[in-house]
């Protein structure tokens, strides 16, 4: 019984199922005057086959459900209603962070997330240290942070 719930992947009810259906047929094989050399070893040879039936059954019949499923329960790859108002939200209070920046910082930070520069070719536009670059760039991080935290009710007061 545990061999062939083993195989059924821990369902006993057809584990159970198998296991008769096995014993039925060694049966069978036997009461017609067969001679088994080894019936342990052939009941385990059943019980596998059947075991490996029952699998390929389910994977038939899921691949059928799923073909057949409507199509109102296939779930779509665009994002709810909900989520683009919220995230067109927060996208609108980033980017009225950003703008309340010195124009250098502005531009240090556009450069590092949206366009991907490296620090050295920011410093480099700008005629800047690369470390005076990062200060700018966390700066506005810590900046849109902020805004974005205040926008959506989290309090950022140090107690």
């Amino acid at each position: 019984m545990d061999y062939a719930s083993r195989l059924l992947q821990q369902d006993r009810a057809k584990a159970e199922d198998v296991v008769q259906e096995a014993w039925i047929r060694l049966s069978a094989r036997h009461g017609q005057g067969a001679e088994i050399l080894n019936p342990l070893h052939y009941m385990y040879s059943i019980v596998r086959n059947l075991a490996l039936d029952v699998l390929q059954r389910r994977t038939r019949e899921t691949v059928a459900d799923t073909a057949l499923a409507p199509y109102d329960t296939i779930p779509l790859e665009q994002p709810s209603a909900e989520d683009v108002v919220f995230h067109r939200e927060r996208l609108r209070v980033l980017a009225e962070a950003i703008a309340e920046l010195p124009e250098r910082t502005q531009v240090a930070f556009r450069m590092y997330r949206l366009e991907e520069n490296t620090l050295q070719v920011i410093a480099d536009h700008l005629g800047i240290s690369v470390a005076r670059t990062f200060q700018l760039v966390r700066d506005a991080g810590a900046h849109a942070t902020r805004r974005l935290m205040g926008q959506s009710g989290v309090s950022n007061e140090r107690k």
